[in-house]
């Protein structure tokens, strides 16, 4: 305590409120004067470093007074006495000469408490209660909004050349616009490249989902560099096949086998459900695309009186729903299903679940962004057993792959 408050006076009293429980932080609180004379050891401390590094020339440097300022922090105005050097070299780091603001970690916990799905509101009551910080919402706000232009950059940033997969698939949020409760898209794109690395190529915000939007979103992926990709996975959406063909007309596109069960089965009734499941899965766990064929075939002459929809579903998007059936087991289980791309909505619907709808689109570009981020090491894990996956995409696709690979 002496040597951080050498002022006996002034410690007595820091002590007295202490053992009377006076408040920590906040208003009035006893850590305010804790801290100032923390940061002023603290900076004696680094002038203390630079006299004893010397100077080029050889002459001694020494101490030469100090200058004074008042800096914010979290908890009140601090004044700091700065020590000085004759020659003029100091530099301090903790607060330099030109700040007058002293960080304090709190923005760092707004933003967890954000990205965890916190409101502004429920931000500010948190810091009052848990740290007795009054901070407005205006100003919690303009911490978060901080973020935005770092969204911006990751949003803009140069992709790879190609990546082995893309997947492709929107959720859907309520944000209030023009007094109104509207519906709109984010559309996402979630790939996983020549090196097994996984990684969001980016989210779009849009009005609707439509096959036109999407078309919009591959061009702008393709102007951040991607200039090949090998397989599209892609719900059941009209149009998609067209619109990726026209940006990749190289690229696989490969519709997802667990959407299209689902849509097949949406009007079965609950006494046949598990054995249409059964049937249909005979045809995409089939050894080929000929022994598949068979299965529907099979599956038509048990279910075509009862569920007479079905089946023509099927032979209508043939070629999309059994483009994974030319490739190995390896590469079938990564292409078969847009369920990673489902997996990383469920991180975001984690944190958004409670909310009824967003003030504005950036606020839910905000919160999507730092949600995401915070939970980074749940998504971009390198895919399970690449090496063997890769052999075989360079077997199968030969100078292609070898061309982007690393």
């Amino acid at each position: 305590m002496e040597d951080l408050i050498p002022d006996a006076e002034k410690r007595q009293m820091v002590l007295q409120r202490l053992y009377q429980g006076d408040p920590l932080v906040g208003d009035g609180g006893i850590f305010t004067d804790l801290l100032q004379a923390l940061v002023n050891a603290a900076l004696e401390g680094e002038l203390d470093g630079t006299l004893s590094e010397g100077t080029e020339s050889g002459e001694r440097n020494r101490r030469n007074g100090h200058n004074t300022k008042h800096v914010k922090s979290r908890v009140g105005p601090l004044e700091v006495h700065t020590p000085r050097d004759r020659q003029g070299l100091h530099e301090p780091k903790l607060i330099g000469k030109w700040d007058r603001e002293l960080s304090s970690g709190m923005d760092e916990i707004i933003l967890s408490l954000y990205a965890h799905g916190q409101s502004i509101e429920d931000i500010r009551r948190q810091l009052q209660s848990l740290y007795g910080v009054e901070m407005s919402s205006g100003t919690i706000s303009a911490i978060t909004d901080r973020v935005y232009n770092e969204i911006i950059n990751w949003q803009q940033r140069t992709l790879n050349s190609c990546y082995a997969i893309v997947y492709l698939d929107a959720i859907y949020y309520k944000i209030r616009e023009d007094s109104k409760v509207v519906t709109k898209a984010v559309y996402t794109v979630y790939g996983v490249d020549l090196d097994g690395q996984r990684d969001i190529l980016g989210f779009y915000l849009q009005a609707t989902e439509g096959a036109r939007y999407w078309g919009l979103v591959l061009e702008d992926i393709k102007k951040r560099g991607v200039e090949d990709v090998l397989f599209f996975c892609v719900d059941g959406l009209s149009g998609f096949k067209e619109v990726i063909a026209q940006v990749y007309p190289m690229s696989i596109i490969q519709r997802c086998i667990v959407h299209m069960v689902r849509t097949s089965t949406r009007f079965v009734s609950d006494k046949d459900l598990k054995a249409i499941c059964v049937d249909l899965r005979k045809i995409y766990n089939a050894a080929d695309r000929d022994q598949a064929a068979i299965a529907l075939e099979a599956f038509g002459e048990k279910w075509d009186k009862k569920y007479k929809e079905i089946r023509p579903k099927w032979e209508e998007n043939w070629d999309e729903l059994m483009a994974f059936m030319d490739y190995s087991e390896n590469i079938r289980r990564m292409i078969y299903t847009t369920n990673p791309v489902e997996a990383l909505h469920r991180i975001m619907r984690k944190v958004t679940k409670t909310k009824g709808a967003w003030i504005s689109e950036k606020a839910l570009i905000k919160q999507l962004y730092l949600s995401l981020m915070h939970n980074k090491k749940s998504w971009s894990k390198k895919a399970f057993g690449w090496p063997s996956i890769a052999r075989e995409l360079k077997e199968y696709f030969g100078e292609r792959f070898d061309k982007y690979a690393f």
